[in-house]
């Protein structure tokens, strides 16, 4: 029976399309391997406009680490690639990641929609190459060339990181050292495969959002299999929900890695549920959970359990674990977040720039009116014809029902045009009710779409300024926004 429970979720893993195919995969691959020779090509220009000897030119190399879901395997069909480029110490990312890199990779045809991310934690370039979102940081390593499969846990490549570089590397790090830490590498992947599904259909998924991100889940699900290595699939599964419905939180979470103690190092007091990245003791994953977000994901883990407590009993289904959640049923009122700008372009700039600032309206929402659930899922209202995306948050019976959006619409206003760089799109918070939901919005159903967040710098229909090499006289190494030459001051960053 449990042999059967377990072939019955792998087939609904692909029923779901949550692996995929050959042809996909070999995809993956080839745009994986054309990005480093561009990244070799263009490291090789950098050399030579550093005016470096021809033999050190031919020797030196950068390169590109896959990490998050490709990296761990557990991509799908329809899933991004999280790509870290690691250059050499002469690179730099101001001149020669941000506008070298960007003019070369804009240039190829199999790039589109390339936007430039500065104002991140963790800066980077994010464009579609053959039809396929990768989002690519940077890192600049004190070495004169980068290995092709450089040992990123090896301190002599980790020395003297400036802070941006080493966030970059953060995410390379974690998920060497979890594919590194698991005992069984075919039943981690399979299971982070299931806790992704359902976090997505229940409602739980999404750092922007005050939910559990990708790096989350990975360590979570990590930590089941260090603790049950001979578990079979489903057994983990319903030991994943165990564990956590009844998790002492905020104990943190970390993984047991014999290269570090496991005790003697400060825990962390800001977070409602600490997880340590591994292979770093000192750090813990970004977290934007609130106490909203914190309640309704231990309610489902707890409901998660209540479900795979017993998968031996005749009328089980895997299904009921993966059901959307029931918004509509649950909630009688809603915050409605309205979002909109003149084009699809501006569109993405405007909506990404604002979900990076959520955290903030959750908490004035908390503050004036009780828990809310801030469903991350994206929707759009066919009877509108201009771009726009639309947020459902549902609200909780809370101290009056006369929820002062104007306020709180002001305030968070002001919070999101701090900063913002591009054409500011528009901005509604109202309150409406659940009969008042359009059909077309199916908060239910789980049909909704979710993007990236997403912002860039650099509009290219606006007058563009030459940026000029420091190191050649009168050679032009790019072009940026005419606003934003305040930024390059020396191109030399």
């Amino acid at each position: 029976m449990d042999e059967e429970r377990s072939l019955s979720l792998v087939q609904l893993m692909t029923n779901e399309g949550l692996v995929p195919s050959t042809e996909e995969e070999d995809k993956r691959r080839n745009v994986i391997q054309k990005l480093k020779e561009i990244v070799l090509a263009w490291v090789k220009r950098v050399a030579w406009q550093r005016r470096l000897p021809k033999e050190q030119i031919a020797e030196t190399h950068a390169t590109i680490l896959t990490y998050g879901s490709y990296g761990l395997g557990v991509h799908g069909s329809e899933s991004d690639i999280d790509a870290l480029c690691l250059g050499p110490e002469f690179a730099t990312m101001a001149e020669d990641f941000f506008v070298v890199l960007h003019n070369m990779l804009k240039s190829r045809p199999e790039v589109s929609e390339i936007h430039c991310v500065k104002d991140a934690k963790v800066p980077l370039m994010r464009f579609k190459f053959d039809g396929i979102l990768i989002d690519l940081p940077y890192a600049c390593l004190h070495v004169l060339s980068v290995p092709e499969n450089v040992d990123v846990l090896n301190p002599f490549f980790l020395r003297d990181l400036d802070e941006t570089s080493w966030k970059s590397l953060s995410g390379v790090r974690a998920n060497k050292c979890i594919l590194q830490l698991v005992p069984d590498l075919e039943k981690f992947q399979s299971v982070l495969r299931c806790i992704k599904l359902w976090a997505k259909r229940r409602g739980v998924y999404g750092n922007l959002h005050g939910f559990l991100g990708g790096v989350h889940l990975a360590i979570l699900v990590a930590h089941v299999c260090q603790n049950h290595p001979k578990g079979s699939l489903n057994t983990l599964i319903a030991n994943f929900f165990k564990t956590y419905a009844y998790w002492p939180w905020p104990t943190p979470v970390m993984l047991q890695d014999p290269m570090l103690p496991a005790a003697g190092y400060p825990s962390e007091t800001r977070s409602l549920m600490p997880i340590r990245l591994p292979c770093s003791p000192h750090e813990y994953c970004h977290s934007n959970i609130t106490r909203s977000t914190f309640y309704k994901i231990r309610t489902e883990f707890l409901r998660g359990h209540n479900t795979t407590r017993d998968l031996m009993r005749p009328d089980f289904d895997w299904h009921f674990l993966f059901e959307p959640f029931p918004y509509s049923k649950k909630f009688a009122r809603f915050v409605k977040v309205y979002l909109s700008a003149s084009n699809q372009d501006e569109l993405g700039d405007w909506v990404g720039w604002v979900k990076s600032r959520f955290r903030s309206l959750i908490l004035k929402l908390e503050e004036v009116q009780g828990l809310c659930d801030p469903n991350p899922t994206e929707y759009i209202d066919v009877d509108v014809t201009e771009p726009h995306i639309v947020f459902y948050w549902g609200l909780q019976p809370g101290r009056t029902n006369l929820l002062d959006m104007v306020a709180v619409e002001k305030d968070f206003l002001k919070n999101i045009h701090n900063g913002f760089q591009g054409s500011p799109g528009r901005m509604e918070l109202l309150v409406v009710q659940a009969s008042q939901l359009s059909k077309s919005s199916q908060l239910d159903s789980g049909s909704g779409r979710r993007t990236k967040a997403c912002w860039k710098n650099l509009d290219y229909n606006r007058p563009r300024i030459p940026v000029y090499s420091q190191h050649l006289p009168n050679y032009i190494i790019g072009y940026v926004d005419a606003k934003a030459d305040s930024k390059y001051p020396s191109a030399g960053g």
